[in-house]
């Protein structure tokens, strides 16, 4: 505070004598602003891009994995057979509609559930009712889902009284709410025999059968949820991966019909 009045020494006078000292420590200091200052914002990028890393692999241990790890990717053409057999496997249609819809799904996935609210009804409505397709469904649970191989036990055991449809729609519409006691709520609704079906449930009557479903989707190719395959008949099937819009839908069973 008090130094532009204090005598000058000679150390002072050497320093105003050469100014380049005043030039050099100003530099130092600029540059070690810039220094913080770039360190800084390379803490705040960091930071954004390990929070996004972080929502990724959330994501990647939470979301359905779908040919890698994407639910939207376009549909695949092909002209391969479908390869396994449809019998007993819930059906929604005609048996005798020219095209074949084969969905393997997991009920706890977010993409299956956003497919059941924003494409199954255009397809139901424009290609199922006026028997132009067919849908059948298949259990892929995925291991990261705790609640997809519950679901799918509780809708086998809704199917055990032929009502498996109307517990399909129960369990997508209501889907942040998958756990025992919902699975037995629901099956009174729906009108079922609460005491079979408790009994069915409790017991794991159809593990066997979801693990099959899973089993031939591996086989077949499946890696995640939801996946179709849409076929003229049992032959010329076209993949699906994920929750398209209607349109790839459309595309597809349009160029088998």
């Amino acid at each position: 505070m008090t130094e532009t009045i204090e005598p000058k020494t000679d150390t002072q006078s050497k320093s105003e004598r050469s100014p380049w000292v005043y030039t050099t420590v100003v530099l130092a200091f600029v540059s070690l602003g810039l220094l913080v200052s770039v360190l800084m914002l390379s803490s705040t990028i960091g930071g954004i891009a390990t929070g996004k890393g972080g929502t990724a692999q959330a994501q990647a241990t939470t979301q359905p994995q779908a040919a890698p790890q994407q639910p939207d990717v376009p549909s695949q053409p092909g002209s391969t057979d479908l390869g396994f057999s449809l019998e007993g496997q819930p059906l929604n249609g005609q048996p005798n509609a020219p095209v074949t819809i084969v969905e393997f799904s997991d009920f706890e996935c977010p993409f299956c559930g956003r497919f059941f609210s924003t494409t199954l009804p255009d397809i139901d409505k424009n290609y199922i009712q006026t028997g132009k397709a067919k849908l059948y469904y298949m259990d892929f649970p995925l291991s990261f889902h705790p609640q997809a191989e519950p679901a799918a036990l509780a809708a086998a055991c809704a199917k055990e009284q032929n009502k498996f449809w109307e517990f399909h729609d129960k369990i997508f519409a209501n889907q942040q709410s998958l756990s025992d006691e919902s699975y037995k709520k629901w099956a009174k609704e729906i009108g079922l025999n609460s005491q079979q079906f408790d009994t069915c449930y409790t017991s794991k009557k159809y593990l066997s059968e979801v693990q099959s479903d899973f089993d031939t989707g591996s086989k077949s190719g499946v890696s995640g949820t939801p996946s179709f395959k849409i076929c003229k008949g049992t032959s010329d099937c076209t993949t699906i991966v994920g929750a398209q819009p209607f349109s790839a839908f459309k595309s597809a069973i349009d160029s088998k019909l």
